[in-house]
């Protein structure tokens, strides 16, 4: 996956280009989909800057083999984005998480 593609199946889901961000909860990682948008006025990333932002996030997915958890993720919730609440989608690593949570 690219970040473009990322990016469309975001837009597909709900019509907005939203942020998304890789979190560490305790010993787990997630990826967060954000309330904020690309579309919106005050979205602090051009939108080059955003796709950068999308290819980063998709790298890491495509690193830790979970690119098609957070698709069918996305494509079967029914959660949304909305104000000060983000859609978090846990990720899957396997032992690999042991890689990622040294501090």
């Amino acid at each position: 996956m690219t970040g473009k593609e990322l990016r469309q199946i975001l837009l597909d889901k709900w019509g907005y280009s939203y942020d998304i961000q890789l979190r560490r909860m305790q010993d787990k990682m997630q990826a967060q989909i954000m309330w904020r948008y690309q579309e919106q006025l005050s979205f602090p990333l051009s939108e080059a800057d955003y796709i950068d932002h999308l290819e980063a996030i998709v790298a890491h997915l495509n690193d830790w083999c979970v690119v098609e958890q957070v698709q069918e993720f996305i494509q079967t919730t029914k959660i949304r984005p909305r104000l000060g609440k983000a859609v978090c989608i846990p990720l899957k690593m396997g032992m690999r998480s042991i890689e990622w949570m040294v501090e």
